[in-house]
């Protein structure tokens, strides 16, 4: 079936992230008197929300409740004001967004990412995207693999799931896909390898963002 829908993972997918959260979860353990970690390893780290972050990066016995929301408010204070810094779209990811729009289909931002950094960052870099939805991370609501979020956007898109199609770099993004029954296509420019997208059945796998543009017209397979 056409896909009149493309809903997009945010971070590692849209763009690449990856240091300002670093240089972020580094501030705060820092701050509060715990070992930093290496930019490379922030990749392992993300793909759950900042909680699931901020949890990760502290020691195994530090990880009460207290000290990550304790770091979690010095994560939040520094991210805000620092979360464009070295962030950037990959490659060919706004010629994509143009061309998607050219052709008709609609576009949604389904991420884990707490809704006020989402909100900014899109601003920012895609502004002149009009995306059909934006969600990210809302008190009360499940992060992904949840679909939660998923059916949120469908439902103000008023698109069914079979002319939709949802994208994004990690077995976390996979598993949201196929929680909402919806086809997926794994990207390799993300956070995640090429082996977790295909543990977790991704639909298709690409190496370009133009790549997305041969299965919206020429399907899946």
């Amino acid at each position: 079936m056409k896909k009149d829908l493309v809903i997009f993972d945010l971070d590692g997918t849209l763009l690449n992230t990856i240091e300002d959260l670093g240089h972020a979860a580094n501030y705060a353990l820092e701050k509060n008197g715990f070992a930093t970690h290496s930019m490379a390893s922030y990749r392992f780290f993300v793909g759950n929300g900042v909680r699931r972050l901020i949890t990760r990066v502290l020691p195994e016995d530090e990880r009460d409740s207290d000290t990550v929301d304790m770091l979690l408010r010095d994560f939040t204070e520094y991210y805000d004001e620092h979360n464009t810094d070295f962030t950037k779209p990959y490659a060919g990811i706004p010629e994509l967004l143009m061309d998607l729009r050219d052709k008709n289909v609609r576009m949604a931002v389904a991420s884990n990412k707490y809704q006020a950094a989402v909100d900014r960052i899109i601003g920012h870099f895609f502004g002149d995207v009009d995306f059909v939805a934006v969600e990210g991370q809302k008190e009360g609501v499940n992060v992904k693999p949840d679909p939660s979020i998923v059916f949120s956007i469908l439902a103000r898109a008023r698109v069914p799931k079979a002319a939709t199609l949802y994208v994004g770099d990690s077995g976390v993004d996979m598993e949201t896909a196929r929680r909402a029954c919806l086809d997926s296509v794994g990207v390799t420019w993300g956070f995640r390898s090429e082996k977790e997208l295909v543990e977790y059945h991704a639909g298709a796998i690409v190496h370009k963002p133009l790549d997305i543009l041969d299965i919206i017209d020429n399907g899946l397979y």
